[in-house]
């Protein structure tokens, strides 16, 4: 789910000068390097083509040996079977300290370029050095890809195809089934058992939601930010996960006042209890506040679930695989099993 900064930034329109994107040709004759690993993978395959999201058709002569992606969107497919296509990703991917982001899963960060490690940040010229044969990034609104910068998207985009899978307004179930079908054009074996027990994981999981909501009814859930001055409560008629918990018998808050875009409601600190909620999902994003940080604030520790310490880590922006959800669902039964009413 985007934040506020990423949302307000997502949101904005107008033309994208294209001055620029030509004579990037000798930018990328003169960024590469023989010999470098992330150069070795060569094209397989005969024709390649894939529709995205956006109902473009992407044709290549072979099949795409060299890709960059959205950090996230890198690590689902190498859940799905991929691996030394990736040469590049962008978004968090490394924290502070040099260990790897949630959402970089089990995706080798030492072994691929990091083209920005923030929102905003994407290295045109190092994208260029890598020889990009497909781009690919989610699509929470439409034509706008994640991450991909709005000011030099218009040199990057002629560098290489691109593909967009709808990350919102459709369950968390469409984009893996998406992100499973474009692995397995770029030469994924779906049918490995690493895939197929990941898969049956998520269907247990699933499952074990289901049953939990049977056997614990009544928890009312939030899935909630927190930004030093606002409170932000999702919506979950956009976000793609709580879209599919909903569908599982999870009964979450539905926020009336929304925003642009319609992803979530903006409340002042003062009025975060407007949503009584026995357990609340909390982004753990790095640029959400945390527990820790959210003690300072009166009104989150009088919210009934903080009280009775039914608040759980919520991974607002999930990694759309069956490995990477399947831990999700598990959690999220876990804590609706463990939660008690708290609320009138």
């Amino acid at each position: 789910m985007p934040d506020a900064l990423s949302r307000r930034r997502l949101s904005r329109r107008g033309l994208l000068a294209a001055a620029g994107a030509a004579g990037l040709g000798a930018l990328l004759a003169g960024c590469g390097k023989d010999g470098d690993a992330a150069t070795s993978a060569a094209p397989t395959g005969g024709p390649w083509s894939f529709t995205d999201d956006r109902q473009q058709k992407v044709d290549a002569a072979a099949r795409p040996a060299r890709i960059v992606a959205f950090t996230g969107v890198a690590a689902a497919l190498v859940d799905f079977g991929l691996d030394q296509q990736i040469v590049g990703v962008f978004g968090e991917t490394k924290k502070a300290d040099g260990s790897k982001e949630p959402q970089a899963g089990d995706l080798d960060v030492e072994q691929v370029e990091i083209l920005g490690n923030a929102w905003g940040e994407f290295n045109l010229e190092k994208y260029a050095g890598l020889r990009p044969e497909l781009l690919v990034t989610h699509m929470y609104d439409p034509d706008a890809l994640w991450y991909v910068p709005d000011e030099s998207k218009a040199k990057i985009l002629p560098l290489a195809p691109s593909v967009a899978i709808t990350t919102a307004r459709v369950p968390m179930t469409r984009p893996i089934e998406r992100y499973a079908e474009l692995a397995g054009s770029l030469g994924a074996d779906l049918g490995a058992k690493k895939i197929t027990d990941a898969k049956a994981r998520f269907t247990a999981a699933a499952e074990a939601v289901r049953q939990a909501v049977r056997a614990n009814p009544g928890i009312r859930v939030m899935a909630a930010s927190g930004s030093p001055d606002l409170f932000y409560v999702s919506n979950p008629k956009v976000s793609t996960d709580l879209m599919y918990f909903a569908e599982l018998g999870v009964d979450l808050v539905v926020p009336t006042k929304l925003e642009q875009g319609d992803y979530f409601e903006a409340l002042s600190w003062e009025n975060t209890g407007r949503f009584p909620a026995d357990l609340i999902l909390l982004d753990n994003r790095p640029t959400a506040l945390q527990p820790k940080d959210l003690a300072a604030k009166p009104t989150w520790a009088q919210l009934p679930a903080v009280r009775a310490g039914q608040v759980t880590p919520w991974d607002a922006v999930p990694r759309f695989s069956y490995a990477g959800a399947a831990p999700l669902l598990e959690n999220l039964a876990t804590a609706i099993r463990g939660a008690k009413t708290v609320t009138a």
